[in-house]
C-alpha cells in the first residue's frame, strides 16, 4: 500500500511528503492530548514545531518515534511510504527514527567514547566515531571523559551524535537549545545545518521560537493539540500578529 499524502500543506506541491502525519490522535490515559494533526516534512528539511507549553509538541515528537505514552489511537504516520504508525519504538528506530529528548539521557558511568560505542552495538550502524568527532571535535577532546559530566552544550552535542551513530533518516530534537548560551545555541545550530546537508530531516521544538525559526525551512504551530499554522518558517517571523497570539513572542 502506498502512502497517503498530505494535500493541505505549503510544501512543493510536486514533491512527494517523506514523512507523513495524518490526522494522528494521541493519549496521555484519558487525556486527548494531540488532536488530529496532520503535516508533511519533505526529506532533508528542517521543520520548526512550534506552541505554547501544553500544545502537544513533545507529545506529537514522541508519537512519531513510536514510544508508549503518549498511545497512538488513530491515525497515520508514513516514513518514506513506510507505516510507521503500525510499528513498535524499536522497529520505528529500525527505520531510522532518532529521538533527542530534552533530559538528553546520557548513560552515567560511561565516556564520551562509550556512549557511541553504545548507540553502534545493534544494527543498522551510522556516522562512524571518527566522523562524529569530526563534527563534534569538542567531543574528541572529552573523549575519555565521562559523559554526564559534561557542560550542558557538550551533552546535547554528544546526544546528537548518539543518534547519528545510528543509521538514521529523521532526527527529532526536543528543546534542543534548553538552558545553554546563546554561543552554544549557534554552534549547535551550525551543526544542525551540516547534519540536513547531508540529507537527515530534522523536527525541532523549541521555546526559544526565533533561534529555531531562523534555522528552519518551514513551520508548523500547534495550539491546544491541533496544528493552526503550517507553512514557512519565514512567515511566521514576518506575522507578528500570529507570533504574538500562538507564540508570545
Amino acid at each position: 500500500m502506498n502512502a497517503p499524502f498530505n494535500k493541505h500543506a505549503n510544501n512543493a506541491a510536486t514533491t512527494p511528503a517523506y514523512l507523513s502525519l495524518w490526522n494522528i490522535e494521541a493519549y496521555y490515559g484519558e487525556s486527548y492530548i494531540v488532536q488530529g494533526v496532520s503535516f508533511d516534512v519533505h526529506e532533508g528539511e528542517i521543520l520548526a514545531l512550534l506552541g505554547r507549553n501544553g500544545a502537544g509538541k513533545t507529545s506529537t515528537l514522541r508519537t512519531i518515534a513510536r514510544l508508549d505514552n503518549p498511545q497512538l489511537r488513530s491515525g497515520e504516520i508514513w516514513l518514506d511510504r513506510q507505516p510507521l504508525h503500525e510499528m513498535k519504538a524499536h522497529q520505528a528506530a529500525g527505520n531510522g527514527i532518532a529521538l533527542v529528548p530534552e533530559d538528553r539521557r546520557i548513560i552515567p558511568g560511561l565516556t564520551v567514547e562509550e556512549n557511541l560505542q553504545l548507540a553502534q552495538i545493534a544494527p543498522p550502524k551510522g556516522w562512524s566515531i571518527d566522523r562524529v568527532y569530526e563534527l563534534f571535535p569538542r567531543l574528541g577532546e572529552r573523549r575519555k571523559q565521562e559523559g554526564v559530566t559534561l557542560s550542558g552544550g557538550e551533552q546535547q552535542m554528544l546526544a546528537i551524535a548518539r543518534a547519528l551513530c545510528r543509521d538514521i533518516k529523521v532526527l527529532l530534537l526536543d528543546e534542543p537549545y534548553e538552558g545553554l548560551a546563546p554561543v552554544i545555541v549557534q554552534e549547535i545550530a551550525k551543526t544542525l545545518n551540516v547534519i540536513r546537508d547531508q540529507g537527515i530531516t530534522t523536527i525541532i521544538v523549541e521555546q526559544n521560537a526565533v533561534a529555531a525559526l531562523t534555522l528552519a525551512d518551514r513551520a508548523v504551530i500547534l495550539d491546544t493539540g491541533s496544528v493552526v499554522f503550517d507553512g514557512s518558517a519565514k512567515e511566521v517571523l514576518d506575522d507578528e500578529k500570529l507570533r504574538a497570539e500562538y507564540l508570545a513572542i
